[in-house]
């Protein structure tokens, strides 16, 4: 079955950078698209970033461009995402997800916390 497992999170101050992993399994995941979303207090989950298969293109939220990049390393199943000049607002928890066989699977999530 579908198995995503992230890593990587933890407290940091503002100004400061983490880098997230999410090991994947239990699809082909070099040819499935990877996004990563995240989820602050009482907020509904956002879209953070996405990195596509074949092209390796990727796309990002606003809130987030020119500070965070998204990567992955198809031999090892894993996704990445380089948080770097993190900021308070940027305190979630951090989910991987991918859309496959029409189903979105997630994993159980890191928490990040931004703050002094």
């Amino acid at each position: 079955q579908v198995q995503l497992v992230e890593s990587g999170g933890g407290l940091v101050q503002p100004g400061g950078s983490l880098k997230l992993s999410c090991l994947a399994s239990g699809f082909p995941f070099s040819t499935y698209s990877m996004s990563w979303y995240r989820q602050a207090p009482g907020k509904e989950r956002d879209w953070v970033a996405t990195i596509t298969s074949t092209t390796v293109t990727t796309n990002y939220a606003d809130s987030v461009k020119g500070r965070f990049t998204i990567s992955r390393d198809n031999g090892k199943s894993t996704v990445y995402l380089q948080m770097n000049d993190l900021k308070p607002e940027d305190t979630a928890v951090y989910y991987c997800n991918v859309f496959y066989w029409r189903t979105h699977y997630w994993g159980q999530g890191t928490q990040v916390t931004v703050s002094s």
